[in-house]
């Protein structure tokens, strides 16, 4: 069967963006999204990996992705999987844990993998509810109450001495995120920061996983895809998400998405 893709999001919750893809044997390239993330396999069974820790996932299980969490997840064997993705703004997530917990800051996930069969299929009926046409109400309150069993389930707690960046990355991040038509160096960052450039490049690498080029890259590929999702011309896109041309572009967004640019595109429904 053919590999198919579907990709949602509704312009009046744009904290939501929801992808179903089914009979796929393609392979992620380990990769990052700045939101948090929930998928869960509806057919077959993968290879998961979240910040060096690997598990096999399957049905009765959803993965659970940090912000900011060097992840992949790929097919055993070769055998083609389908499977759900869930994104989520991680401030619009906040507010659902600030209606469980007392916090003010956004509360990691302390699992890579829920197993309950319950929330598994609740989360199936709630994707394939929110990528059809109905109220946004319902739509909103059946994915507040999928989140709310969740975090309850995981029984999150904020940790008593919360893990802090070092400013100077913070900075690079920041730095990372922006400008992507202008082509940066190292150098030229770390010398505003007042910081030797491979002492920054070793911290950063330390505390984010990855190296300022691949996190760089990754920004490029979510902003991307904001500008594709606008149907904007795929070659303005890739300019202005600061890659040399169409198929520079094409090479690292099929990458970290496995599509191209254009399949992208015509494969999202809004």
């Amino acid at each position: 069967m053919k590999t198919k893709e579907l990709f949602f999001k509704d312009k009046n919750l744009p904290f939501i963006e929801c992808r179903y893809t089914t009979n796929s044997s393609k392979h992620y390239k380990p990769h990052i999204h700045f939101g948090f993330s929930i998928g869960a396999i509806d057919k077959a069974e993968v290879l998961y990996n979240v910040a060096g820790k690997e598990a096999q996932l399957g049905r009765g299980k959803l993965a659970l992705i940090n912000p900011n969490s060097l992840h992949y997840c790929n097919p055993l064997n070769g055998i083609k999987r389908s499977y759900y993705m869930l994104y989520l703004d991680t401030s619009w997530v906040l507010q659902v844990q600030q209606s469980l917990f007392e916090t003010n800051s956004f509360i990691c996930s302390n699992q890579i993998i829920l197993a309950d069969e319950k929330i598994y299929e609740e989360y199936i009926e709630v994707m394939d509810f929110f990528m059809q046409e109905d109220f946004l109400l319902e739509k909103e309150q059946k994915m507040v109450s999928l989140l709310q069993k969740i975090f309850l389930k995981l029984e999150l707690k904020k940790p008593k001495k919360e893990e802090k960046i070092s400013l100077h990355v913070k900075s690079l991040q920041e730095k990372m995120q922006s400008d992507f038509d202008v082509d940066v160096t190292l150098e030229s960052i770390a010398k505003t920061m007042g910081i030797n450039p491979y002492t920054l490049l070793r911290n950063f690498k330390e505390e984010v996983g990855i190296t300022p080029h691949a996190y760089r890259i990754n920004a490029k590929i979510e902003y991307a895809k904001e500008l594709l999702q606008q149907q904007e011309d795929i070659c303005l896109v890739a300019l202005r998400c600061g890659f040399f041309d169409q198929s520079h572009f094409h090479r690292y967004f099929k990458a970290l998405t496995t599509l191209t640019p254009r399949e992208y595109q015509l494969n999202f429904l809004q």
